[in-house]
């Protein structure tokens, strides 16, 4: 899911280097969300492994 985010961060910045700027917006705004849902599930997925890495007291 990073790897998307960086491609279309990409895309941004040449389309903005060629006077693209409503390519250059909307990439820029779907890598925005993609890193945003990329940084949720990253913290979603370290929590459930801190909870499931505890065992219970007896």
């Amino acid at each position: 899911m990073l790897g998307w985010a960086l491609v279309f961060l990409v895309v941004a910045i040449i389309a903005g280097l060629f006077g693209f700027t409503g390519i250059a917006g909307t990439a820029a705004g779907i890598a925005k969300i993609i890193f945003f849902i990329f940084i949720v599930l990253l913290v979603i997925s370290l929590l459930l492994n801190v909870l499931k890495g505890r065992s219970p007291r007896p």
